[in-house]
């Protein structure tokens, strides 16, 4: 059996969370999984194949998700997260299935069709620090999209970031999903 080697590489990493997921769960277990199930097959699968992305791993409530370009995959966000929030449209209010998401540009080490690294890192970080609806991105990330996309952003300024040696400077950008 050949034996596949870690390889490095630039690329643009979304990462996207279920915002309260153990309460929704808590509250409609069936119902919750039903409809994240339908969301990922009906919204999120067709929306990074659309962006040239690739879904590296799905974590129950979380997704993994990278890009040649870091402009396809804020697009991606951008458009998840009104794709999201129309899908909400019908549930009541503390039924709601909402994401935030962190998307950062970095190296990674590819390793069994997974990656590593700090580019994941810092992506993962950036997630945990959107509030429901938003997208947080890192400063390589605006550098990359900011006169190519039609969005505002907040300049949130250096953030330090546990586990990464420097701060990373955020942007946030507001959705419709909020």
């Amino acid at each position: 059996m050949a034996e596949e080697h870690a390889q490095r590489r630039l690329a643009a990493i979304m990462a996207a969370d279920v915002v309260g997921y153990s309460r929704l769960v808590d509250l409609d277990e069936q119902g919750t999984l039903a409809a994240l199930k339908e969301r990922r097959k009906q919204i999120l699968v067709p929306l990074v194949r659309q962006h040239h992305g690739r879904i590296v791993k799905m974590m129950g409530d979380g997704v993994l998700v990278e890009f040649a370009s870091a402009v396809n995959a804020v697009a991606c966000a951008v458009e998840l997260q009104k794709r999201m929030a129309a899908a909400n449209d019908d549930r009541a209010d503390d039924r709601r299935i909402v994401l935030h998401i962190g998307v950062n540009l970095g190296d990674v080490v590819v390793e069994d069709g997974d990656l590593f690294g700090d580019g994941v890192i810092v992506a993962v970080r950036l997630q945990a620090m959107a509030g429901a609806g938003e997208i947080c991105i890192s400063g390589s990330v605006y550098d990359q999209v900011k006169r190519k996309l039609d969005v505002r952003f907040d300049d949130l300024g250096p953030q330090t970031i546990k586990n990464v040696a420097e701060p990373v400077t955020v942007y946030r950008i507001e959705t419709l999903a909020g």
